[in-house]
């Protein structure tokens, strides 16, 4: 039979065929709602109920937050590219790689005053606490940059033996069945790090130091853990782009990723290919929860599944299966959840980072970069 034309459009062509007017209709509305928000912001400043220093300060939290956001949807967008599933597990595999990473950081920061265990389990049941261990970005840089390179591989090794375990022999069950596995999963590692950690949420580090930039209004207090964050993310960042662009493995993975088929026939060994895809997405999420966890100052069984969902949201804003796509949704989800505190309670603020990932799949049904994985 003959193929149709109409058939080749994308889904952002079909629907702009079918209700041209809807789709203009919500970009005024948008249009119209950027520019009362940005109005409202200058009559804040004007009448000095808002300052240019609080706005730098959420621009700069924003950043660091949807930078880790970002890092971890990257690792998320590379498994979903190649076997076309979200993994629900992702966010576990950052809760297990943050707690390994940590326990592991006291284990170096606090070698010879407290007894292995106390420090590997973070002190469960108040036997240590960060300011006896002393550890910091500037006070423990060696403890700190040792658990993060093992929360990297914990997170390495965790996708990859899962993979084997579970995933491996499921992927002619079709997506849902996937889906639903990796669910069973993330149950099973959350009430692991519940057993092994308890519901208690602990404090990692000792105060550190930081700097201030003054400007209008107060300033800018910038903290040694956003700073290596931003660092650590950008390089990750950086890495990953040259991965994907100058290597015989990116340039395999992005094949798989176009066509599978074809890539089979050209040679390409496909599962060597997903093990390594597991091994870098599950490395990116270590490193996300460690980072995370270095943020926020505290680390309990939740961070992950709550990350998780800001994951989601960046990723699906930016194109699912794109990784810049997945960069670019994270820090705008970052930036959006840190602004809109301007606006709305704390409490609320999540909610706005979805809120606008709705409003840019209406105009743009396959995200900003539309799904392209590169």
């Amino acid at each position: 039979m003959k193929t149709e034309p109409h058939v080749a459009l994308g889904i952002s062509d079909t629907i702009r065929e079918r209700l041209p007017f809807a789709e203009h209709a919500i970009k005024v509305t948008a249009t119209i709602f950027g520019l009362v928000v940005l109005l409202d912001m200058i009559r804040q400043l004007t009448t000095g109920e808002l300052t240019v220093a609080l706005i730098a300060s959420y621009l700069w939290r924003g950043l660091a937050y949807g930078l880790v956001i970002g890092l971890a949807g990257v690792g998320l967008s590379l498994t979903y590219d190649l076997l076309d599933f979200a993994n629900f597990a992702h966010g576990d595999y950052i809760t297990i790689s943050a707690f390994v990473g940590w326990g592991v950081a006291y284990l170096v920061a606090g070698f010879g005053q407290f007894s292995p265990g106390s420090l590997l389990f973070l002190g469960v049941g108040g036997t240590v606490y960060p300011q006896d261990v002393g550890i910091s970005v500037t006070a423990a840089p060696v403890a700190i940059l040792v658990g993060l390179i093992i929360a990297a591989l914990v997170g390495a090794l965790l996708a990859v033996a899962l993979d084997s375990a579970v995933y491996k022999s499921m992927r002619g069950a079709g997506n849902i069945t996937l889906l639903i596995a990796s669910v069973g999963v993330a149950f099973v590692l959350r009430y692991a790090a519940v057993f092994l950690f308890t519901q208690q949420t602990f404090g990692l580090t000792a105060d550190s130091w930081s700097y201030e930039i003054g400007l209008p209004g107060g300033a800018v207090r910038i903290t040694s853990a956003s700073l290596l964050l931003i660092i650590v993310a950008l390089v990750m960042m950086i890495a990953i782009h040259l991965l994907l662009t100058r290597t015989k493995l990116g340039k395999a993975m992005r094949a798989m990723g176009a066509n599978q088929q074809l890539a089979r026939v050209t040679g390409i060994p496909s599962e060597k290919i997903v093990r390594r895809t597991w091994l870098i997405g599950g490395a990116l999420a270590g490193i996300a929860g460690f980072m995370i966890a270095l943020l926020q100052g505290t680390i309990n069984y939740q961070i992950g599944w709550t990350l998780l969902l800001l994951v989601f949201a960046g990723v699906i804003m930016g194109g699912i299966g794109s990784v810049y796509g997945a960069i670019v949704g994270g820090i705008l989800v970052g930036l959006i959840t840190r602004v809109s505190l301007i606006w709305i309670p704390a409490s609320f603020t999540e909610a706005t980072g979805f809120a606008v990932m709705i409003l840019i799949l209406l105009t743009r049904p396959a995200g900003i970069f539309g799904g392209d994985a590169t």
